[in-house]
């Protein structure tokens, strides 16, 4: 065991978790309307904890075990069987591994109730979101990363596929299932609302940015010159995408917003997240700078043009953002196109298969969406029970 590597990731655990609570909770409440805010917090703060104990029960042992196949990891390491303080996964302990990886396990079926806010079945939520995790992004997960994060150890990492962080494993799976939730769910009836309050939305965006430092920088696994550029290409992508979304924002529309600003911060921290153990400052900044105008025109396409409600634009944000990045990797030459490509088609077509599937036969289980009447009082009250609110003060 390496003291400093271990004292790095263990930082970097917290800071994942971080990003889904309170980070993604914040941006993505901050968005809706106020009658539906606690309903956007319990959708993240439930999906965590389920998430935690079904990575527990299985969900690492799909992804990381070694008794299955290059498809999955078997069942050995369910509930993790053989898995004490002393076992070691590289040089760190193999229970921080599995803290570190459940923290993506969190944050990527989070990241999918920005298509569905204001309208989705509170039980569809966590019975769709725990079948999803162990069904497709687990799975995913092995294809890539099976051996660990830098160790070629599925099928797809060993034809060299290379996703640093999760452009393909996070981002592109939860942006695909958000979109296919979002066509069969329907349109919200009123579309038209603006974010209730913007604060959120950047205090969010905020501490989803600091997070994204323990998501990259973390995925190094070590405490060296590789976690310390990561970071680094991290937060030049990011400041880079949020000044082209604004200016691109102004251009179009003679005013950039605050929430367009820091919307570009997250399409910025999605597309490098695949390319961040891989390229250098100045090739981050083209990232950036080509995400915030990318992910801009992909909400408008989706929005407008296909008239698909992804409500908070997780699809042409995360999805566009994370298939992007992972494309630049082969325009930089840092990895192969047919790799790269095929990656995203197998990684997608399987996502979209499972997605669809899934929403189908969780449907006949538990409503998909709320009547008419919940959705137009608000989530909060009629399915909760409580305001965030106090209306009369």
């Amino acid at each position: 065991m390496n003291g400093a590597d271990t004292a790095w990731i263990i930082v970097a655990t917290a800071l994942v978790l971080f990003m889904t609570l309170p980070g993604l909770a914040l941006f993505y409440g901050g968005l809706v309307r106020a009658r539906n805010v606690l309903s956007v917090f319990m959708h993240c703060f439930s999906i965590a904890c389920l998430m935690s104990i079904l990575w527990l029960v299985a969900g690492y042992s799909i992804a990381f075990g070694d008794g299955g196949s290059g498809l999955w990891g078997g069942l050995g390491k369910a509930f993790l069987n053989g898995v004490d303080a002393d076992s070691l996964s590289g040089n760190l302990p193999e229970i921080l591994f599995f803290a570190f990886q459940m923290t993506f396990a969190i944050i990527t079926p989070a990241l999918i109730v920005g298509a569905y806010v204001e309208r989705v079945g509170f039980g569809f939520v966590l019975t769709f979101s725990g079948l999803w995790m162990l069904l497709c992004y687990a799975p995913v997960v092995h294809w890539i990363w099976g051996g660990g994060i830098l160790t070629d150890g599925g099928i797809l990492g060993e034809v060299g596929v290379r996703d640093f962080a999760g452009g393909i494993v996070v981002h592109e799976t939860a942006g695909l299932a958000a979109l296919i939730i979002a066509i069969v769910l329907g349109p919200r009836r009123n579309r038209t609302t603006p974010p209730h309050n913007p604060g959120f939305v950047m205090i969010g965006a905020a501490m989803l940015w600091v997070g994204w430092f323990g998501f990259n920088g973390g995925s190094q696994l070590a405490a060296d010159g590789g976690a310390a550029m990561a970071m680094t290409v991290t937060h030049i992508s990011a400041a880079t995408a949020s000044l082209t979304w604004a200016l691109y924002e102004r251009i179009k529309y003679g005013k950039a917003s605050m929430v367009g600003l820091v919307t570009g911060t997250i399409a910025g921290l999605a597309s490098i997240t695949p390319a961040s153990g891989y390229v250098d400052p100045v090739q981050a900044l083209i990232i950036g700078a080509v995400a915030g105008v990318l992910c801009q025109e992909a909400v408008n396409v989706i929005r407008n043009m296909l008239k698909i409600d992804d409500t908070l634009d997780v699809f042409a944000v995360h999805g566009v953002g994370g298939i992007f990045g992972t494309i630049m990797i082969a325009v930089f030459g840092l990895g192969a196109w047919t790799a790269q490509i095929g990656g995203l088609v197998i990684v997608g077509a399987f996502t979209a298969v499972v997605t669809f599937v899934l929403i189908k036969v969780v449907a006949l289980i538990t409503p998909l969406r709320v009547d008419a009447e919940t959705e137009t009082n608000g989530l909060d009250l009629s399915i909760h029970g409580e305001r965030a609110y106090d209306m009369s003060s």
